[in-house]
């Protein structure tokens, strides 16, 4: 072991030295050239060149020697800001410059941060010698006038020992090594070693823990917390930490919704504007437009309006465990960001042991390694690392309905066989009836206490004696308290003990009028599950999708990035879920792993559909059904794990059901096999999810900290 870990080291040290920094290497033996004394800008008295609005182009010609790079550098003591620049040069194949045509693509434009000195080194394929360069400063967005030192050629690069991405190699190499198909993982059998296995699982979700928490931090924009070292422009120079608004002032509906309720009301204390009460369709939001336009008074975006008062729709529970009790304690808003990580840190915890107490409690091969393999795949797939790359109150509610539905659902098994049924059971359904106070649509997963209860309480007849009624009343009871207080919080605010408010929110469309449309759902099912994802050439490589519909409507889209089926290839499980429930069926008669796959696949199309009809097509909504399809995923793949070494004897080129006393056909390389596949399709999964949290969107890290975010390009582009 001590040897194998000493090999990972140096293999990924041999690759952080020796191949990440090539082009320290290839330029140690160029002969630098410095063009100071060829720049024709403005010198100030610091003898710094200031490029500006008006000019903003440097030419050097007649310059007749081979160039491999420039290196511009920019001057560090002036804002920071990512500028993007056009190089143009001639060479012994190109008398002069030259662009993009129909058929040829020119220089591609550059971008290079002011605050990277790794962006500033730029290689240039050129042919021959080159006569002429031109480097043109472009783009709306600078902030002028930028402040340049010098221009070099055949510049060193410098040597960059780059520990993040030494340790994010060593990572990658070290889980290639646990997951080889020979891995021991493999054969660690959970049931037969359940000390060894613990420790596995636990470990596991340490280190996924940790790395959810550091890509939230990372985009420290979204925050909202600020110490001495982190967001210390919000540091308010006394507290150890201290917390901060982000996101403008819709997106503190729950922090205000805590304030009104710690007031006595349940509408927010900001009064409307008086134009919007006097408006005839005050959802129309063109209208809105104008009237705003013409009163130069603002209204609040994406909220409840209703007789006068502006409400919060999103559910209430997260208010009651984050914002209220964090307000009444310090009288300051909850920053949203940290309840986001909390939810999904706990779905993450409670995820990994549902998946744990199905491993262990209704199949009897499942190894660690596969274990781990479904849940890598269900914890990067499941929709989580999107709503922390945006942890804003529109990812809480979700996220929160997620973390419910798992635990609940965990309760709900251990009670099956646990002694003290009733606590668990009650504690399960309280969870499960929680997730209506933050994402009503994911009710459908309550569906599961149908074919988890059934057999024992309806086929069995065990509701019928006072220890099943006891058990039946401690499912049923969360449920009607929970319902009684939603529905009292519905009729206080709206009249109506259903109405969510959803309807009354001021957004970009009418929400009274939306109804539902057939039409909507073939253009959203087609964008949820099948759209195949946009790539390009370039680091993160993934781009938002085109979406075309021939919907003759409103279309209510964000930026997506493909269907969940074309971008993790791991659910193509579920197209042989009809032989692998067969096969399970011989063995047990109960059919309860069918009873709640089906369920779980009827309940992640139909919240698909729902959420197209009731919101539109964005990118957070895939988890509110990516869940359903990767928990029927790990299901079929422990069916199949369960059967690989013993399948049945084949005549005729079809398999037959398993017989009493017959005999099986061993097969010694189909676990490989299956093995093998797994690693390849979940993988590929990983890969996306990674790629997904680091692409370009507008409000994240990359929009707001630009020439920030571009050490992390440079970090992954290293040959350029």
């Amino acid at each position: 072991m001590a040897r194998l870990i000493a090999l990972i080291f140096a293999c990924a040290l041999a690759l952080e030295v020796f191949v990440f920094n090539i082009n320290y290497f290839t330029t140690a033996g160029l002969n630098t050239i410095d063009l100071k004394n060829k720049i024709d800008l403005h010198e100030g008295k610091d003898e710094v060149f200031r490029l500006t609005a008006v000019d903003h182009e440097v030419e050097f010609s007649n310059l007749n020697t081979r160039v491999s790079n420039i290196m511009v550098d920019f001057d560090p003591n002036q804002p920071a800001q990512l500028l993007t620049l056009k190089i143009q040069f001639t060479d012994d194949a190109h008398e002069t410059y030259f662009d993009s045509t129909e058929y040829t693509e020119g220089v591609p434009l550059v971008e290079v941060s002011t605050m990277s000195d790794q962006s500033k080194y730029i290689n240039l394929n050129t042919t021959g010698v080159v006569n002429n360069l031109k480097i043109s400063l472009v783009g709306e967005d600078v902030s002028y006038p930028v402040r340049l030192n010098t221009i070099y050629l055949n510049a060193h690069h410098p040597f960059d020992l780059n520990i993040v991405r030494f340790l994010i190699t060593l990572g990658v190499i070290s889980l290639f090594c646990l997951f080889r198909p020979s891995s021991f993982l493999y054969r660690l059998r959970m049931k037969d070693n359940p000390a060894a296995s613990r420790i596995g699982v636990v470990a596991a979700v340490m280190i996924e823990c940790a790395l959810c928490a550091a890509f939230l931090f990372y985009g420290a924009n979204m925050v909202g917390v600020a110490t001495s070292s982190y967001n210390y422009g919000e540091w308010d120079g006394a507290s150890l930490v201290n917390t901060f608004e982000v996101g403008g002032d819709n997106a503190q509906q729950y922090a205000e919704l805590a304030r009104a309720i710690a007031d006595g009301q349940l509408y927010l204390e900001e009064e409307p504007p008086e134009w919007l009460q006097e408006m005839d369709n005050p959802y129309d939001k063109g209208a809105r437009d104008e009237a705003q336009k013409e009163t130069g008074e603002e209204y609040l975006f994406d909220v409840a309006f209703y007789e006068g008062h502006y409400y919060v729709y999103f559910g209430i529970i997260p208010v009651l465990l984050f914002y209220l009790p964090f307000y009444l304690l310090t009288g300051t808003a909850f920053p949203t960001a940290i309840g986001v990580l909390i939810a999904c840190l706990l779905f993450l915890c409670g995820a990994s042991a549902l998946l744990d107490r199905f491993a262990r409690h209704h199949f009897e091969r499942v190894t660690l390694g596969v274990y781990l393999l479904v849940q890598i795949a269900f914890v990067s797939g499941c929709g989580m690392l999107y709503l922390l790359k945006f942890p804003t109150f529109y990812s809480l509610p979700i996220a929160c309905g997620l973390m419910f539905s798992v635990w609940g659902l965990y309760f709900w098994m251990c009670g099956r066989e646990a002694r003290r049924r009733c606590l668990f059971f009650a504690l399960g359904s309280l969870c499960m009836a929680l997730v209506a106070g933050c994402r009503p649509q994911l009710l459908l997963l309550s569906l599961l206490a149908f074919p988890l209860f059934w057999r024992p309480y309806i086929t069995k007849r065990r509701i019928l004696t006072k220890a099943g009624m006891r058990e039946f009343a401690a499912l049923v009871l969360p449920y009607v308290l929970v319902a009684a207080f939603i529905m009292g919080y519905n009729h206080l605010r709206f009249g109506s003990f259903t109405d969510f408010g959803a309807n009354y929110n001021l957004t970009v469309n009418d929400m009274t009028q939306r109804g539902w449309v057939l039409g909507r759902i073939a253009p959203a099912l087609f964008a949820y599950f099948l759209q195949p994802p946009d790539t390009v050439g370039v680091f993160p490589f993934l781009q938002p999708v085109e979406f075309a519909s021939t919907y003759m409507g409103q279309t209510i889209k964000e930026a997506t990035f493909g269907g969940i089926f074309c971008c993790y290839p791991v659910l193509w499980v579920i197209f042989f879920a009809r032989p692998l429930l067969s096969l399970r069926n011989a063995q047990r008669s109960t059919g309860t792993i069918t009873g709640v796959i089906s369920v779980l696949l009827f309940s992640g199309v139909a919240i698909a559909v729902v959420d197209a009809e009731m919101a539109g097509i964005l990118q957070r909504y895939y988890a509110d059904f990516s869940f359903m399809f990767f928990a029927a995923v790990v299901l079929l793949v422990f069916i199949a794990n369960e059967n690989i070494d013993e399948a049945p004897i084949l005549r005729g080129g079809s398999p037959l059901r398993a017989v009493k006393g017959e005999k099986r056909l061993v097969r010694p390389n189909a676990r490989s096999l299956l093995t093998k596949t797994m690693i390849v399709l979940v993988a590929l999964g990983v890969v996306y999810s990674a790629l997904l949290c680091f692409t370009p969107e507008t409000g994240w890290y990359s929009d707001i900290y630009p020439w920030a975010y571009h050490d992390l390009i440079e970090m992954v582009q290293f040959w350029t």
